[in-house]
């Protein structure tokens, strides 16, 4: 057992969801011990949330910025900083705790404009920073499956992807519902102030785009796009449509939505090559469907007959016992623990890793802005 990673955390305290979410994932293989938070960006809330935590009274900061002070001066200082704030706190936080030398694991999405992202880039490129996006569907074991075939030649030259992310849970107008004082969730998201200039593209179809490149490494060339507010008076997207043109000719289409009345969390991949096609749903995660040219359909299971290695290595328990969304997280978080330990003992080799970085973040942002462009010139081409 490796030393376990001193972990710190802004943000996630009382009444948020992803703050948990990490918090558990973290703890899935034993990899780190949360010590230090600024869990709110109400002081008293803060403290409050760290308390309930059981964070100690000298490690329970009122703010981010008291915390990278601090930490940085102790001698038993945090390995590293999760940030699972709304999306435009990112940017500061992350540069605060680079600056201190802090390695970072972040919420998607990196920050909330390209200026942001290239600045963090930069800064951990100067100050030798790990940084982890947590796209935590990267660590789903069928998906590292997916990646693998299409790396060693199973579906042939791609030539058409399909991807979706459906919710329905924005059909309403529930951030503004006077009657139950608007849905937090719902308010930030759909706040350009807090999330950005994507509204569902940015929540959940970047989710969709980030698969498609970590899948098939495929190069983005040019994207037309439509985005919608169906919902009156909505400031961001809540529908979005886009084609994408990729190098080597293969064609994609991505569809995300937050009004698909009768979708909870419908995220699905489908990709065709010349040899071959894959199909994988998030909401039944543990099966990858293969289809060879000519051949029967078949069914690869998690932990079963047919997975590859790198399916294997981000599996926990057998077949038929339900893997998902809490070990996805968990497996970002234990490739970043072995990422910090091999760093910590000098033995950094950033080809050994599969967790998302600033990198994947920066990429995901112009595929935002991109998109935004796109649609405000009449669903015209424009360059990734």
């Amino acid at each position: 057992m490796n030393q376990r990673i001193k972990l710190g955390m802004v943000g996630g305290g009382q009444g948020a969801f992803i703050g948990a979410v990490h918090r558990i994932a973290s703890r899935i293989d034993d990899r780190y011990e949360l010590v230090a938070g600024a869990f709110s960006s109400n002081p008293e809330k803060s403290l409050a949330s760290g308390k309930e935590l059981g964070i100690s009274t000298d490690r329970n900061y009122k703010d981010y910025l008291e915390m990278a002070s601090k930490e940085s001066e102790r001698t038993d200082k945090i390995d590293a900083v999760a940030i699972v704030t709304p999306n435009h706190m990112h940017h500061p936080i992350a540069m605060a705790f680079i600056e201190k030398g802090f390695h970072i694991i972040c919420d998607k999405p990196l920050a909330i404009n390209l200026k942001e992202c290239e600045e963090l880039v930069k800064a951990t490129k100067e100050k030798d920073i790990i940084f982890a996006l947590t796209h935590n569907y990267t660590g789903y074991p069928m998906i590292r499956n997916a990646k693998a075939m299409c790396e060693q030649g199973d579906l042939g030259n791609i030539r058409v992807i399909q991807a979706e992310y459906a919710q329905d849970w924005l059909t309403e107008d529930i951030e503004n519902k006077s009657e139950s004082g608007g849905n937090k969730q719902a308010a930030w998201r759909t706040d350009p102030a807090q999330s950005g200039g994507g509204g569902c593209i940015g929540d959940i179809g970047t989710h969709a785009f980030n698969l498609v490149r970590f899948i098939t490494s495929l190069q983005p060339q040019q994207l037309s796009a439509e985005l919608t507010s169906f919902v009156s008076g909505r400031q961001l997207d809540d529908n979005a449509q886009i084609s994408i043109r990729f190098n080597g000719g293969a064609k994609g289409s991505i569809w995300s939505s937050q009004v698909a009345i009768g979708n909870e969390n419908h995220l699905m991949i489908r990709i065709y090559g010349e040899k071959g096609g894959l199909e994988w749903c998030q909401e039944d995660p543990n099966y990858l469907y293969f289809t060879k040219f000519g051949s029967p359909k078949q069914k690869i299971t998690r932990g079963g007959a047919g997975a590859l290695e790198a399916a294997n290595d981000v599996t926990r328990i057998p077949p038929g016992h339900p893997e998902g969304y809490l070990e996805g997280f968990a497996n970002i978080y234990t490739d970043v623990a072995n990422a910090l330990s091999d760093k910590l003992k000098n033995n950094y080799d950033a080809t050994k890793y599969c967790f998302p970085t600033v990198e994947d973040g920066l990429e995901g942002i112009r595929f935002i802005e991109r998109s935004i462009a796109s649609s405000s010139s009449d669903s015209s081409w424009v360059n990734f």
